[in-house]
């Protein structure tokens, strides 16, 4: 392992506790920092605090956002009469990204995972059920992982549903199974979108 200045080595090993980031990876955007002028410095540094600081749940969907209810809740021009399920808000940028969907979203905030003592009231399943009964949603699209948790959030969710009178639909098993929906390229998550199908 290379030998860092302390303060230097304690930023690469925060950069390198990042998602998909190795130690290489880490020490270039450290060094990167330390290139920056200071004024950028700065705005990165107040940049991380705003995200820490302004960030939230929407309180309709439960979304990632910096108003509430987000725009996407509030938009005028969405489709009101469908609703698409999601992990979390990583989902929903990764389907606005490819312009498929123009309805809402619900996010879940997790799966249903019995080994993680993941229970369906650790998760906003409750939430769900109560928007689709006092909404106008024609369909309802479960666009989770098709891992083993996400099929059985999936199930779970599909037999609390359907006695609402609601069409339950999921995406199609485009995604490659154990992988996860926010690593999806646009074609791959595109046509199991379009492709999806009734439970």
């Amino acid at each position: 392992m290379a030998e860092y200045a302390k303060v230097f080595g304690r930023l690469v090993n925060a950069f390198s506790k990042m998602p998909n980031i190795g130690s290489k990876t880490a020490e270039k955007m450290a060094y990167y920092v330390l290139d920056l002028p200071q004024a950028q410095c700065d705005e990165l540094v107040q940049l991380i605090e705003a995200v820490r600081s302004e960030m939230h749940f929407c309180s309709i969907c439960g979304s990632m956002t910096d108003e509430d209810p987000c725009r996407i809740c509030t938009s005028m021009i969405r489709r009101k009469d469908v609703l698409c399920v999601v992990k979390d808000a990583r989902d929903v940028t990764a389907l606005e990204r490819i312009k498929c969907h123009d309805g809402l979203y619900h996010v879940l905030g997790g799966l249903i995972s019995p080994i993680d003592g993941v229970r369906p009231s650790d998760i906003r399943i409750k939430e769900l059920v109560e928007r689709v009964e006092a909404g106008s949603f024609k369909e309802v699209i479960l666009a989770l992982s098709p891992n083993a948790e996400g099929e059985t959030t999936t199930l779970y969710i599909a037999k609390l549903l359907k006695p609402l009178g609601v069409t339950v639909t999921r995406i199609a098993h485009g995604i490659p199974a154990g992988g996860e929906l926010e690593y999806a390229d646009d074609v791959t998550l595109s046509g199991a979108l379009n492709n999806r199908r009734e439970l």
